[in-house]
């Protein structure tokens, strides 16, 4: 996939039905810091500096066999892509959103290495030089850092990557220094949340090492029952520790979600019922909706499907949909900004389509949006809007 066509689709392969414990567990993620040997840290890096990380990470993922592994690997200049661009990587779990900090100028000397299935990336000139990231769907701690680790590999066949015999990779952070090794997992709890349970799991879950976080990682806030999971440090632990610790709380973590959603089903079957077949319907015929409402709904819905009570869209639409209904996406496909209601307008006729098409409903319903059109043709070129 190349990277105008990541840009245009809403899906990604770790949105994929068809991996273990997919009803509580959306994605694994294991992510290594690594940073050259005889280069600063980027933040004390000259233009010059990060110039030739960047020109030694593409000559790296040009390598025969990095390209044989892995694919015609792209490297994108951030420059090349506009703010949405941006965002809209962030949206789909592809990049950091701390990797569109600093000011515009800092873009010149940052890149993006992503493969054409979009399970891997590198961000190059990060908090290190290089981030490595591979996203899996479900519960794939193992193939996830198992991929990470052929493809550190590699990279180190043309890359001189700063190292200590003694604390292991030398990081910008303290807190990945060691194996540089970070694994994550986005949960969807929406049965513990409904009890008021979650808070005490999670930090039950924090006393055992792991940090939680947000939908889009550090800083970001909780939405539509989703958290992200990850270890504390990596210094002083071995990569398959660091792995089986999460992977066990995790297991944790899906035993009580679980268990809630047949408490939930047991106690107050009409309840639920109603509140998951309300958010389906809205979702098919809502003609708005803001992002909050809607990632909460997708939430009911997925609890729905996911517990048996909905025939709706599978968790891979659902999922497609988190990132549809973001505003990034939603500038991207309208192709100019918008009002916050149009806004509302656009994500409530994209909703009614993909979900129609997906339930049985009509898919033409949603009408069929295409990048340039807008919500209200009369008012194109009006000015107002926020950015993303």
């Amino acid at each position: 996939m190349s990277m105008r066509n990541t840009l245009q689709s809403p899906y990604s392969q770790w949105m994929d039905d068809d991996a273990p414990e997919t009803d509580v567990v959306i994605s694994s993620r294991a992510r290594l810091a690594r940073s050259l040997a005889g280069y600063p840290f980027p933040h004390r890096s000259s233009p010059e500096q990060a110039e030739q990380v960047i020109q030694a990470v593409n000559l790296a993922v040009r390598h025969a066999e990095f390209r044989a592994r892995f694919g015609d690997a792209e490297l994108t200049r951030m420059t090349e892509l506009s703010p949405v661009d941006r965002w809209i990587l962030v949206e789909k779990h592809l990049i950091s959103p701390g990797f569109l900090k600093n000011t515009e100028s800092s873009f010149e000397c940052k890149g993006l290495v992503l493969t054409p299935d979009e399970r891997l990336s590198i961000m190059v000139n990060e908090e290190d030089h290089l981030r490595v990231q591979c996203l899996f769907p479900g519960l794939q701690l193992e193939a996830a850092a198992g991929t990470a680790d052929e493809a550190d590999s590699l990279l180190e066949k043309t890359l001189d990557f700063a190292f200590s015999d003694r604390i292991g990779y030398l990081t910008a952070c303290p807190t990945n220094v060691g194996t540089g090794l970070r694994t994550s997992v986005m949960v969807h709890l929406p049965a513990l949340v409904l009890f008021g349970q979650v808070k005490e799991v999670l930090t039950t879950v924090s006393r055992l090492g792991l940090t939680v976080r947000g939908l889009f990682g550090e800083g970001t806030d909780a939405v539509g029952n989703l958290f992200q999971v990850s270890n504390q440090v990596t210094l002083g632990h071995r990569e398959s520790e660091i792995i089986d610790n999460l992977a066990s709380v995790t297991r944790h973590v899906i035993e009580q979600e679980r268990s809630a959603r047949q408490q939930l089903v047991r106690q107050m079957p009409v309840v639920l019922r109603d509140r998951v077949g309300r958010a389906l319907g809205i979702l098919k015929h809502a003609h708005t909706l803001g992002v909050e409402e809607a990632m909460r709904l997708i939430s009911d819905v997925r609890l729905g499907v996911t517990a048996g009570l909905l025939k709706g869209p599978p968790s891979r639409v659902l999922l497609e949909l988190m990132v549809v209904t973001r505003p990034s996406y939603l500038v991207k496909t309208s192709g100019r900004e918008l009002s916050p209601p149009q806004w509302d307008e656009l994500r409530a006729t994209l909703v009614r389509k993909l979900v129609n098409a997906h339930s049985g409903g009509d898919p033409e319903e949603g009408g069929s949006p295409e990048e340039g059109d807008s919500p209200e043709e009369g008012e194109k070129g009006e000015e107002g809007g926020q950015s993303p």
